[in-house]
């Protein structure tokens, strides 16, 4: 399983970026996404959790993103957005993904959590 964030890059206070993360599996697998998170960690900070998603469409904030950030999750294409508006100096960090994912077959029924490489995140003031 990989997990491929990008999307990051410098952008000037105010900006926009729109941050993706794209799930592989072996073929062979099938599997389902239970669920999707975007974490960002600050240089000498640590990691906290930005938002994330259920299956379902449920979606949970940071204080410090709500009303500027947008998570979303394209099943059919195995990929979670972060659309970030307004963004600021304090949002700049390395941003990760993190997906649960349920692999099912005759044989098994299993989930898993996995971690992307992480997209850098710089907000210029």
């Amino acid at each position: 399983v990989q997990l491929q964030a990008s999307g990051g890059g410098l952008v000037q206070a105010g900006g926009s970026l729109r941050l993706s993360c794209t799930i592989s599996v072996a073929p062979g697998n099938t599997f389902r996404i239970n669920g999707m998170e975007w974490y960002r960690q600050a240089p000498g900070m640590q990691r906290e959790l930005v938002t994330s998603i259920t299956n379902d469409g449920i979606t949970k904030y940071a204080d410090s993103v709500k009303g500027r950030f947008t998570i979303g999750l394209d099943n059919a294409k195995n990929t979670g957005y972060l659309q970030m508006n307004s963004l600021n100096a304090k949002d700049s960090g390395v941003y990760y993904c993190a997906a649960e994912l349920n692999f099912y077959s005759d044989y098994e029924d299993s989930d898993a959590e996995y971690w992307g490489q992480g997209t850098l995140v710089t907000v210029s003031s």
